[in-house]
């Protein structure tokens, strides 16, 4: 039992906890603060036009809706909006995330600082609808949970030295970076797409995205071999080289310079908000104090361990020496003193403290593994309670990335009229749309409505209910929904009608390019969804029916 007790507190216990990766911690800690900070920015644009009360898709009526299940509701949508669900307290969880964000990066209280941004994310994610069904959003909520076991405690805690991470936390994030990569190698290949295993998947990878950019329009023009060579170094670093990071220091410092330079890239050719970014920040784990300290100022480098100390407590307090054997202390008294007491009763809440850390952590671990292994066998005798009580948090999850290539891009158009004849465009903020506009370079921040409107563009409207949800509001020309768009083609009243087209879309040629300096070429291939109109009485009223050439219709 010694042992066992032992173990525990070397895998839960801070006093055992990592002690030679102090500065990849601090920055670690200081990049996530910089992506939630991304996040709020992105939320304190979109968050009223997406789930305001006059929003696409209102987070009141989702509340009341689950209010239907009873007290089991609250923990299917854990959020604070449960108090209050107004736009005010919508703005409120942005207003109050984004100084959390800026306290993490600036090292102050960063345990509360992560618990408030975890908090006010998770708020906004369970109440987000379609808005918040991205594996980004559980990477990043797995990863804020699992550094409320990492942080430092205290207002300044500079390195942390007194307060170390919880090995268990410090591994199941190692762990989330090794599932993110392996995982979406996995399913390229257990999803049976051909591109992949004919490593013609990068072929139209460049245009075919939620956000392409400008670099990916030059490196879609290369040649098919380097493609190739692409789409199968994709596949090694997924299934081969994420490995390394289970190996001896030295190859978990290769692993981290390969990966790491591969995300710089992804990151230039292709809008994918924070999620690159995590990854690459997640990276920072595999280094140690003594390969970082070479990049820390001399008069900072006080409180860095450049070697591991073990399961060795760094320091020794007055109560922990007067706890090593209290009974030894007192043996000549009859009674016990104050002090002993005190000393129990810190050792009891400690006690509690690690067991509660112990059951959190180990359901984490034991999700994500169970969740492994279903990927492989589906039909494994594994226990999944823990696993669907656990999802509404989205703190442990399963991941796969592009398991199926996208053939085509399609884009959707709102356009609005008023006589049903000449129609005049709703211009995005950030999706492609003018072909003569450079695609830019956006990320971290997402713009979740440009890229919900992809997704959409890939099945029919009756699986994408924002669609007709935004030709509403606009027909009612409500202001929260109007800023998603760049600007407003009626300014003075809202059209009579409203409708969304489908263009497919390719990126131009480099002739095309030269000569027309167009970066897009489009062709339209019908309404989308069906068209409408507001009736004086404030209902809505199909005006014709969707009529498409061809995809999608899924």
């Amino acid at each position: 039992m010694r042992s066992l007790g032992n173990g525990v507190r070397t895998l839960f216990d801070r006093e055992m906890g990592v002690s030679h990766h102090l500065a990849a911690r601090w920055l670690f800690l200081r990049a996530l603060g910089a992506i939630y900070l991304s996040a709020f920015l992105a939320l304190l644009f979109q968050i009223r036009g997406m789930v305001g009360s006059d929003g696409i898709l209102p987070a009141d009526q989702y509340l009341q809706k689950v209010r239907s299940l009873g007290a089991l509701g609250f923990w299917y949508a854990p959020t604070m909006l449960w108090l209050d669900s107004s736009n005010h307290a919508l703005m409120a969880l942005v207003w109050v995330g984004l100084p959390a964000s800026l306290l993490v990066i600036a090292n102050v209280a960063p345990r509360i600082s992560l618990a408030l941004c975890f908090v006010c994310f998770l708020s906004f994610i369970a109440v987000s609808q379609d808005f918040g069904q991205y594996q980004s959003d559980g990477m990043l909520l797995e990863a804020g949970f699992l550094s409320l076991f990492v942080a430092p405690a205290g207002w300044w805690p500079g390195w942390g030295r007194r307060s170390l991470p919880i090995r268990a936390a410090w591994w199941l994030l190692i762990w989330e970076w090794f599932r993110i990569y392996f995982e979406s190698g996995a399913v390229k290949l257990l999803s049976g797409d051909p591109t992949w295993r004919n490593l013609t998947a990068m072929y139209e990878y460049y245009q075919n995205g939620p956000l392409p950019t400008w670099i990916g329009w030059y490196l879609q023009h290369l040649p098919h071999w380097f493609q190739r060579v692409t789409a199968g170094a994709t596949l090694g670093m997924e299934l081969v080289l994420v490995w390394m990071a289970f190996l001896p220091r030295r190859w978990k410092i290769v692993c981290f310079c390969m990966v790491t330079a591969w995300q710089a890239v992804v990151i230039a050719t292709a809008n994918y908000a924070f999620l690159n970014y995590l990854v690459l920040v997640l990276a920072f784990l595999l280094l140690d104090d003594k390969a970082l300290e070479r990049f820390v100022p001399r008069r900072r480098r006080a409180g860095l361990v450049t070697e591991p100390v073990g399961e060795q407590r760094l320091h020794t307090s007055g109560i922990q020496s007067v706890f090593a054997n209290p009974l030894e202390e007192t043996s000549d008294h009859a009674e016990e003193t104050e002090s002993v007491r005190s000393v129990r009763a810190l050792n009891r809440v400690s006690s509690i403290g690690v067991a509660v850390t112990a059951i959190l952590l180990t359901w984490v671990a034991y999700d994500t593994a169970a969740e492994m292994v279903l990927m492989f066998w589906q039909g494994a005798p594994v226990w999944t309670a823990p696993i669907q009580a656990l999802e509404p948090l989205r703190i442990a999850n399963q991941y796969g990335l592009f398991a199926v290539m996208t053939p085509h891009r399609y884009e959707i158009e709102f356009q609005g009229s008023d006589d049903g004849m000449t129609w005049k465009p709703y211009i995005f903020r950030f999706k492609p749309q003018d072909v003569q506009e450079r695609p830019g370079i956006y990320a971290p921040y997402q713009p979740r409505f440009d890229w919900n409107l992809w997704f959409a563009s890939l099945t029919s409207w009756q699986n994408a209910p924002i669609v007709p949800l935004t030709e509403e509001r606009l027909l009612v020309g409500d202001k929260d929904v109007l800023s998603l768009f760049r600007g407003n083609p009626f300014p003075e009243l809202p059209p009579r009608q409203v409708r969304a087209v489908l263009w497919q879309y390719w990126f131009s040629t480099p002739q095309e390019k030269r000569s027309q300096g167009i970066w897009w070429t489009r062709r339209l291939l019908g309404t989308y969804a069906p068209t409408l109109e507001l009736l004086p009485d404030g209902r809505f009223r199909e005006v014709q029916a969707p009529e498409l050439e061809g995809p999608p219709s899924s």
